[in-house]
Formats: structure tokens, sequence, C-alpha cells
């Protein structure tokens, strides 16, 4: 991957550099300066979603949380530890709130824990990875303060478009997973 983004940016400084030489250099400084801003949005956010969820443990709340997805997480996960289906649960309804930066460490957690150190995905991690992935948003959090921050007029108008994509993505995937684990 790294030598197509190489060859990418080879092609494009040489094919700008022939079109207007002028704008290379701008155009490059320009661009590092857009990555650097939205790097330091995105870490903003994360840290503000990161706090949250740290008041959440500490109120007891992820705690709640795990126990209303439970019987989900029991019924997709039977297999699993009682630990493990309480990272499953707090990653989904973290994927839930749209604090996809609260959900990655949730997931690697539950990974971790249905990890069978054999080096072959389990069924269960096949199916966490697919419903983590495809992650049904009610509130698509982050990139509603992403568009805000963008300058969007309308920034929460990708909700419902966010619910029902996500939404047909996660019971596809899961009926796939279903249909292939022979």
């Amino acid at each position: 991957m790294n030598k197509i983004w190489a060859i990418v940016l080879i092609v494009s400084t040489v094919a700008l550099t022939v079109i207007s030489p002028s704008n290379v250099l701008p155009t490059y400084m320009s661009g590092i300066g857009s990555a650097l801003e939205f790097t330091f949005k995105m870490a903003v956010i994360y840290a503000m979603w990161m706090g949250i969820n740290a008041l959440m443990d500490k109120a007891g709340i992820n705690k709640f949380i795990a126990k209303i997805f439970k019987p989900l997480t029991k019924r997709l996960f039977k297999n699993e530890s009682e630990k493990t289906q309480e990272y499953i649960s707090l990653n989904l309804s973290a994927n839930l709130l749209g604090m996809s930066g609260v959900a990655t460490p949730l997931g690697i957690k539950a990974i971790e824990a249905m990890d069978d150190k054999s080096g072959i995905a389990t069924e269960s991690m096949r199916l966490f990875t697919v419903i983590n992935c495809t992650s049904i948003q009610l509130i698509p959090a982050t990139v509603i303060a992403m568009r805000a921050s963008a300058g969007s007029g309308s920034a929460s108008d990708i909700i419902l478009p966010t619910v029902i994509a996500t939404a047909i993505a996660t019971v596809v995937g899961v009926l796939l997973v279903k249909v292939t684990r022979k």
C-alpha cells in the first residue's frame, strides 16, 4: 500500500509541477495545514468522548448499559464470558452513540478476551468484527461534530440516513456471518 501512495504522490507532484509550477509548494503547505487542523479537531473530539466514557464508568452507567445489552450479547455470543460480553455491550453502546473513539479500545479488549491463542479468528470474533465495523449508530456524534467544525449549516442532517444505512449493513453482515460460518 505504501508503494501505491508513493506512486500517487510522485505522479501528482510531477503533474502539478508541469501544469502549474508556482502552485506546488503552496498546494502542499495548504494540504499539510488542513491535515494538522483536522487532526487537532479529531483529537479534541476523541478526548471529549474518552472523558465522557470515564465519567460514565465512574457513575456506573456503563454497567447499566451492559445490563441492557445482556440479552442480545448472550444470544449472539453464547460461549463468551461475562467480562467479554460486558466489553461487547459497552462497544455496542459506544457505537450506537457514535463514539467511535471510545468504541475502539473496548472492541480491542473484547477481541483480546475472545482470543483462544490458536491464531485463527473464532466465529465470535468474526461476528463481533462485522457488528463493530457496521455499527448501528443512532446518533453519529463524531461525524456531526466533524461536520459542525467544518462549518456545516445543518450538521445533524445525516442522522436518519446513517441509522438506515448502518442498520441494513449490520443485519446483512450478521446474516452473512451466520450463513458462511461453515
